[in-house]
């Protein structure tokens, strides 16, 4: 597996002092003021964070969200797929992440929640007005007692996700300061490139997130696939700065994701950051009923039950 991501150094010099520390952080707060939230984000990291790499954003908290009721796939979360409910699957593989403290799943359904309970999972309730994922991870990291930097919101319809693509997201937001956000995309398959339910993903140079669409993008004039361009299949893994995963619920709906359905595009539209990593990854995403059928099918032959 191959990932990117830009590290960042420290030295004793990078350190800053406590009187230092809150001389700048009174200046983020009244530079909030002036320019609004973002600008202080930034500001802070920049004095704070990024000069304590070796502090910065180590607490790691793995989510699963999930919900019962779906209009594609009612149910979803507890199929069984050779014999396991598909989010025990999810658990077990997200456990195995080397940078994950704790995993949980966040759900507003009692069904799921004893199934989980059941192999051991630890269950946090939320509520049923969550409108996506990455609300319902919001809501769960308030719960908690325990502080953390680091939200992973580990789709629970990606029951064979690779724990070093967890990891690999985890590190790009550790390492790349001014991003809020970081997600992973692999190749697209040929035969994906139309299919709504699989999302394509383009990067700029440096590996931050310009658009998500569940449209074809790069989208040439001849309306066909180019055989010959590597387009990006964004996988459903994200992580979230934690500070901002909590204003996130109260950020207005932007037209893109109203439009696109996807959550990622509100980060984008509000002008943060997100930073993407590429793994060589084969997605088996469960949408529908019918990829079932084709992720035992997989299983089978990687003899992975």
């Amino acid at each position: 597996m191959t990932s990117k991501s830009i590290c960042t150094g420290s030295s004793p010099s990078d350190h800053i002092s406590t009187k230092s520390l809150i001389i700048h952080v009174a200046a983020a707060a009244a530079a909030a003021v002036a320019v609004g939230a973002h600008a202080y984000y930034y500001y802070y990291y920049y004095y704070y964070y990024r000069r304590s790499a070796t502090m910065f954003r180590s607490r790691v908290m793995g989510i699963i969200p999930a919900r019962f009721d779906s209009s594609r796939f009612q149910g979803k979360p507890l199929v069984e797929i050779l014999g396991k409910p598909m989010i025990q699957r999810t658990w077990e593989r997200a456990k195995l992440a080397a940078t994950l403290d704790r995993v949980v799943v966040a759900t507003d359904d009692e069904k799921i929640a004893e199934c989980c309970r059941g192999f051991g999972a630890d269950v946090i309730m939320t509520a049923e007005s969550c409108r996506n994922g990455a609300e319902r991870c919001s809501e769960a990291l308030q719960k908690l007692e325990k502080k953390y930097d680091i939200v992973v919101n580990i789709q629970g319809d990606e029951p064979l996700i690779e724990p070093e693509v967890i990891d690999g997201i985890v590190k790009a937001l550790q390492t790349t300061p001014d991003v809020v956000f970081s997600t992973a995309v692999t190749a697209l398959k040929p035969e994906d490139a139309f299919d709504p339910n699989r999302v394509k993903c383009v990067v700029d140079n440096r590996g931050y997130a310009i658009y998500f669409s569940r449209g074809l993008i790069p989208f040439n004039k001849s309306g066909k696939v180019n055989p010959a361009f590597p387009y990006n299949l964004h996988l459903g893994i994200q992580s979230y700065d934690s500070e901002f995963l909590k204003i996130y619920p109260d950020l207005t709906p932007t037209p893109l994701q109203l439009e696109e359905d996807l959550e990622q595009l509100k980060v984008l539209e509000n002008g943060y950051k997100m930073k993407v990593i590429k793994v060589d990854h084969d997605a088996h995403g469960v949408d529908t009923p019918e990829d079932v059928a084709k992720i035992e099918s997989y299983m089978r032959e990687k003899n992975l039950a």
